[in-house]
């Protein structure tokens, strides 16, 4: 079936989670990430979430979202070729231990391209007084499959500036191993399970070469990197997250995170980045971290 317009506007949750330091500290080690704030619980704040563990409480609501396309009459095999496309979080503040969220999820458009309905939505995560924590705008491709309606695109995407022409040189370029269990470490530690990347037959069933590494894994690795090349490692700086999902992420290999530039924007740094596969094709593009100025 195609995917209608009307979705548009329903919702999903709110869906409750209880934030402690062992999955914050889980989810920082399985990106290799070692800085002392996701760790060291002597620390006179105590220890900080890495930004992109909003992927984290974010998971629930996307998986409702799923079962929901029954309402919709989309097949699970149709739901099954739905991809991840393009990530845009906002980062309200760094989650803590003993954090009590509450997180829900907006269909905000549905349009037709070439290769397929294209769908956006707005995940809010809000902490126990209402106050917001996370705002993602996440973009997703159902190949082969139409859109059945008018366009309605998305109305409140956030503005992405212009950064000018990309330079010749980086600042950096980062070597980042994945092993070979690594999506299975990130699954776990992340709460997010999917089992094309840790099933290898589910994935063959889905048309992929083998298991393939999370797309929000890929894109914390190129965060990571990123802040500590540019940031000092302080993840507090950040204050919004942008990136294209464009190519998988197969185990084991290593990837190249490539810090492009920053340049001053509003009174914000703005970092721009892409993470390679090992044979140099795009799997983060267009990726960029907005920083609070030091």
């Amino acid at each position: 079936m195609p995917v209608p317009t009307d979705m548009v506007g329903d919702q999903i949750g709110p869906i409750q989670h209880e934030v402690d330091a062992r999955w914050i500290m889980a989810y920082a080690a399985s990106l290799g990430d070692t800085q002392d704030c996701y760790f060291d619980t002597r620390r006179d704040n105590g220890i900080v979430a890495h930004p992109m563990f909003a992927v984290c409480p974010e998971w629930p609501v996307i998986v409702q979202g799923r079962d929901l396309a029954d309402k919709w009459g989309i097949t699970p095999e149709e739901t099954r070729q739905s991809v991840h496309a393009t990530h845009d979080l906002t980062i309200h503040r760094l989650v803590k231990p003993g954090d009590v969220l509450e997180t829900k999820l907006t269909y905000t458009g549905v349009e037709n391209k070439s290769p397929g309905a294209y769908t956006t939505m707005k995940i809010e995560t809000c902490d126990a007084d209402g106050n917001p924590v996370f705002t993602t705008h996440q973009g997703g491709m159902y190949l082969g499959v139409p859109a059945e309606g008018d366009n309605r695109p998305a109305q409140d995407d956030p503005v992405v500036p212009e950064l000018g022409p990309l330079p010749e040189n980086p600042i950096a370029e980062v070597l980042v191993p994945v092993a070979h269990g690594a999506a299975h470490t990130y699954t776990e530690s992340a709460r997010i399970w999917n089992p094309i990347h840790t099933d290898a037959s589910v994935a063959a069933d889905a048309g992929l070469p083998a298991i393939i590494l999370h797309g929000t894994a890929t894109l914390a690795l190129g965060v990571s990197a990123t802040i500590s090349t540019v940031a000092d490692g302080n993840p507090e700086r950040v204050r919004r997250i942008r990136g294209r999902m464009a190519s998988m992420v197969l185990m084991p290999s290593t990837v190249t995170v490539r810090v492009l530039d920053i340049t001053p924007v509003d009174g914000q740094d703005v970092a721009r980045f892409e993470v390679l596969t090992e044979d140099g094709g795009p799997a983060i593009n267009q990726g960029l971290i907005f920083l609070d100025k030091d």
